[in-house]
């Protein structure tokens, strides 16, 4: 039976990653890279899917997990009436290949221990040939190839690789699964599990040795950083948005969308978490990784790419999978990548424009590659679009959408004013100015006291608590506390946010069905009580998220309180930085507003702020 998504633990080598359940199988794997096809893909379907097992023989869930430190290397013990053992699972960094090790450690007694290894490429489509080679096993399937080293006798059953073996006290048992692309010569030295695994502690000791958070939560902190890195697709410096697909956000639903690639609005607040803890190398390759991808006509900006920039993610459904808990369909690419969403060509101005504000080298071909992007802005802002949350119904003029076309201007008019770079700074704020009288005036409405999801909107939108955090009102505004009031008292749910009610407006998403609250949404929230001046709320708000992580820190997309349980693709990049950015907010180590407002006390009176305090 496959897990509670909560209940997995991931591990990754920055190509790839593996999710682990407390049952010790491993249900989620797409080698060689995070968007590849999963070899091990029970996540969506059952165990004939793909999946590596290795647990005591009595099955059951793990008695306690926990990373080593600060590392990616996991260890799952199980206290059985035979005996104690423990199952360390890494992926050391690629070398000439790709590695998954796990090690059996006896910590007490004599436990009988079971290994069921059952590999399905391509999303569990393709059983592969398997045959002993040297001292291992083979499987080979079309492009892919493995290979299986351990000391353990092994036999084949039902299509299965299995083995059956006792640990006692003070024994190691090693397992090394490596791949390869199957026409290529096979691993000259296999990998050496206990070497392997400490050499994998010592990068992810060094690593997390570098972040410069010292405050009240640094463990959550410096884990979210580790999960964050470990998103991270090594040769091309991009951040994926989460390592699955199709994890639902309702179960049975089919909101079910593949996360795999990297979000251009992710961006500005990945940036800003990585700037702030000290990860400049890692924030400069992300913005690298940011200019590679979006060069070209600025007509054609996607809101996501591959991980190494590639422009097409064409979505398709893999029919032969039954789904998480039979949420349907299972897509795979994603059709979003061709929406027209306004906020993307701000997103990213605003996020070139932190990377200036750090010091990160910029050139002349980068800046005029931004200007490009404002001509695009300039003739093209009064165009209704789908909004951040990429909705799939009729194009609006989202009020969000709309700010971050201001902000994008704004962001031109810094960089002429303060940083030098060449340009039309007196009519790109001509033009701010006007949008920002336009969102004022369109976009917000004063019998309601609050801004709207769209123009003539009657619901909101968690997006809206963005507006003071990139300087288009400030935080002390009557019209972003009486914003905040009405996304409190509209959005909530047992004090936890929804991005907006699908509901809304005869159906603002065009989709069926519903969804959980959005955890970063509810990130957005803990900085928008703090920013307004209820400190208090905003901590035990954020104690209350940081109670939602899992057992080794973790957090999916989306959280439901009538069941607990955590809903959407995990780990979720998005929910992580949202962690660290409200943790440096909180700790007064960072402002997390971009940028001073240029229109602070402008537009119309508005009135006092009213509404509800969030539900506890």
């Amino acid at each position: 039976m496959v897990s509670a998504i909560e209940d997995y633990a991931f591990v990754g080598d920055l190509h790839s990653g593996a999710l682990v359940g407390r049952d010790g199988s491993i249900d989620w794997l797409c080698l060689p890279r995070f968007d590849s096809p999963a070899c091990f893909a029970a996540l969506l379907h059952d165990d004939s899917a793909g999946r590596w097992l290795l647990a005591p023989a009595g099955g059951g869930p793990a008695t306690r997990r926990r990373y080593r430190d600060d590392t990616l290397v996991l260890e799952t013990e199980w206290h059985t009436a035979d005996g104690g053992v423990r199952v360390v699972d890494c992926m050391p960094l690629r070398g000439e290949a790709a590695d998954v090790v796990r090690l059996v450690e006896g910590l007490s007694g004599r436990v009988a221990m079971r290994m069921d290894l059952r590999l399905r490429p391509d999303y569990g489509r393709i059983v592969p040939w398997v045959y002993r080679a040297g001292n291992g096993l083979r499987a080979v399937a079309g492009p892919d190839a493995f290979w299986l080293h351990t000391p353990v006798e092994v036999y084949g059953e039902n299509m299965t690789t299995r083995a059956e073996f006792t640990v006692e006290a003070g024994q190691q048992v090693p397992f090394v699964l490596t791949y390869k692309p199957s026409h290529l010569v096979s691993p000259l030295t296999p990998v050496e599990a206990l070497p392997a695994i400490e050499a994998t502690e010592r990068f992810w000791r060094g690593w997390t040795s570098r972040c410069g958070y010292r405050g009240r939560w640094d463990d959550a902190v410096r884990r979210s950083l580790i999960t964050l890195k470990a998103l991270t697709y090594q040769p091309t410096g991009g951040i994926l948005a989460a390592a699955t697909t199709s994890l639902p956000e309702q179960l049975g639903g089919s909101r079910n969308w593949d996360y795999r690639y990297c979000w251009l609005r992710d961006a500005t607040f990945t940036l800003q978490a990585l700037i702030a803890t000290g990860y400049l190398e890692e924030a400069t390759r992300w913005r690298d990784w940011l200019l590679r991808a979006v060069a070209g006509n600025p007509a054609d900006l996607q809101i996501m790419y591959g991980l190494d920039g590639t422009w097409r993610l064409p979505e398709y459904e893999l029919d032969w999978l039954s789904g998480y808990e039979g949420s349907l369909p299972v897509r795979v690419g994603n059709a979003a990548t061709r929406q027209f969403q306004l906020d993307v060509w701000g997103e990213v101005l605003e996020s070139l424009y932190v990377g200036r504000e750090a010091g990160m080298a910029a050139s002349d071909t980068a800046w005029n590659m931004q200007r490009a992007l404002l001509d695009f802005l300039e003739g093209n802002w009064r165009e209704p679009d789908l909004s951040l949350w990429e909705v799939r119904g009729e194009p609006r003029h989202f009020v969000h959408s709309k700010v971050m076309a201001w902000a994008g201007l704004d962001r031109a008019v810094r960089s002429v004013l303060h940083h030098g770079c060449r340009g039309s700074a007196d009519r790109w704020a001509a033009l701010r100015d006007r949008v920002h009288e336009e969102v004022c005036e369109r976009g917000f409405d004063a019998e309601r006291n609050t801004f709207t999801q769209f123009y003539g909107s009657k619901g909101v939108d968690a997006a809206l608590l963005l507006l003071p955090r990139v300087g288009f009102l400030p935080w002390g505004d009557p019209r972003i506390r009486g914003t905040v009031d009405t996304v409190c008292r509209e959005l909530s749910e047992n004090g936890f946010l929804r991005r907006y009610r699908p509901e809304a407006d005869g159906g603002v998403d065009g989709l069926p069905g519903s969804e959980a609250t959005f955890l970063v949404c509810t990130f957005w929230l803990v900085d928008a009580l703090h920013g307004t001046g209820r400190r208090q709320e905003a901590l035990e708000l954020f104690d209350r998220l940081l109670g939602l992580r899992n057992d080794v820190g973790l957090l999916a997309e989306e959280y439901d309180p009538a069941t607990g349980r955590h809903l959407g693709n995990t780990p979720q990049a998005f929910s992580m930085v949202g962690l660290v950015n409200s943790a440096l907010w909180l700790s007064g180590t960072t402002d997390i507003t971009a940028v001073d407002s240029p229109h602070a006390g402008s537009g119309a009176a508005a009135p006092a702020a009213h509404g509800s305090r969030p539900r506890r």
